[in-house]
């Protein structure tokens, strides 16, 4: 893949590609981090390596220290047997559709986009260099500590790295900020990234917030492109109440240009219920980060988000950053002197209930699903949305409506069906 990535950029610009690559702590990230700037060099680009870094801290100094591309190796939420490249484009925005497709389709064996031909070994002086960039993560740290304007001192903050991206940077962040912090989900051995900590699992950052009457926690996932926080009872606080805090935060500093958001159709109508009360609209766009920034765009939006605690704040970056998440919650806090509950005042959820259906094969299990869901949502009076993974061998299910039972039995159903079509 590195290889083809440094063909294509050599290709497309007619100049010397430069590409940046971060990974996670997973075993197999280190494997993959050097076998891309291999195939990079070796196709006579230059490979600019931060190590253990976060997804948000390659789109920061792709887009600032003007790289051709950044590469970032990681699977995200997901366990450490898993792995992913996310790429990403000059601006540090998810990699055009074209270079995606070209990319897979090689690794696929279809090498029709290079009309036949090889890609070229670079030899001689030609060869891309190898370069140690851990200067860019620090650069980066600089940036998030920047964006602060609050001191917080006297604060007791807890913080889950998921022993993943955010293990070292998040204390650092928080204890330059002047926080008292205490830290779990920081001690990464390649095989416990996401287990039983982080952003998908905040029991123990529930039990850390409780057992030390901490003011505020936040969790963050693999790759701190997503933020879930839990406030001082201990609760949960979702991607939506912080999208919540935060879009009411900014409307109050004349920072929410159109009084507008966005957010998917995964989030709970509590959200935009509770935000037209405060003259705030929604725009809704599909599932998935890039729609999100997308979506973004096109409305002209400062702030966008899913319900997993991905958010963008367009004003200083172009991905979802889940320690710019926790940034941004903290500066709501101390501007308001309130607590994070505090801030949720005038937010309901509707009831919802979402399940995820492990499947062999997505395809085969989604055979009559959408058909049955949109018969369902007329006889039980809910709102479903049925997908299947972008990353993992499952489908999700997600059933909304005025009663838990009624959405409990839409999930039901539709999980009956999934399963009968697996066989």
């Amino acid at each position: 893949m590195g290889r083809v990535l440094g063909w294509y950029f050599g290709e497309r610009l007619k100049s010397k590609c430069r590409a940046v690559i971060g990974k996670d702590t997973r075993l197999s990230s280190y494997m993959l981090e050097y076998s891309l700037a291999a195939g990079l060099t070796a196709s006579g680009a230059d490979a600019y390596i931060m190590h253990v870094t976060t997804t948000p801290s390659v789109s920061f100094v792709t887009r600032c220290d003007g790289f051709d591309c950044g590469i970032m190796v990681s699977a995200s939420h997901n366990p450490y047997y898993d792995n992913g490249i996310k790429l990403l484009n000059g601006q540090g925005e998810k990699m055009e559709d074209e270079v995606i497709r070209i990319v897979e389709d090689y690794l696929d064996g279809d090498f029709s986009a290079f009309d036949g031909a090889d890609i070229p070994f670079a030899s001689g002086k030609a060869i891309g260099r190898t370069v140690d960039y851990v200067s860019g993560r620090n650069r980066y740290i600089g940036h998030l500590i920047s964006l602060a304007t609050c001191s917080y001192k006297g604060l007791r903050v807890g913080l889950d790295g998921a022993n993943g991206s955010a293990f070292s940077i998040a204390r650092s962040v928080f204890d330059a900020l002047g926080a008292k912090t205490f830290v779990i989900g920081d001690c990464p051995n390649g095989e416990n990234v996401n287990e039983n900590v982080g952003s998908t699992k905040c029991e123990a950052l529930q039990r850390l917030v409780r057992e030390n009457s901490l003011d505020i926690g936040f969790a963050f996932d693999g790759d701190a492109d997503r933020c879930i926080a839990v406030d001082e009872r201990g609760e949960v606080v979702t991607g939506d109440e912080e999208m919540y805090i935060l879009a009411r935060y900014l409307k109050d500093r004349n920072l929410l240009a159109g009084d507008r958001l966005v957010c998917t159709v995964l989030s709970n109508g509590g959200l935009i219920k509770g935000l037209k009360a405060a003259g705030i609209c929604c725009a809704l766009c599909d599932v998935g980060d890039k729609n999100v920034w997308d979506a973004m765009t096109k409305h002209g939006a400062v702030l966008g988000g899913e319900r997993s605690g991905h958010i963008v704040f367009s004003k200083y970056e172009t991905t979802g950053d889940g320690l710019l998440t926790a940034i941004m919650l903290m500066e709501a806090v101390v501007e308001k002197k309130q607590a994070l509950s505090e801030l949720l005042r005038g937010y309901k959820s509707l009831p919802q209930t979402a399940i995820s259906v492990p499947v062999t094969d997505k395809t085969a299990a989604m055979e009559g699903v959408l058909k049955l869901a949109e018969k369902l949502e007329r006889e039980l009076d809910v709102r479903i949305i049925a997908r299947p993974s972008g990353t993992e061998r499952v489908v999700r299910v997600m059933a909304e409506g005025k009663s838990e039972e009624g959405c409990a039995l839409a999930c039901k159903l539709l999980c009956a069906r999934i399963l009968e079509n697996c066989g």
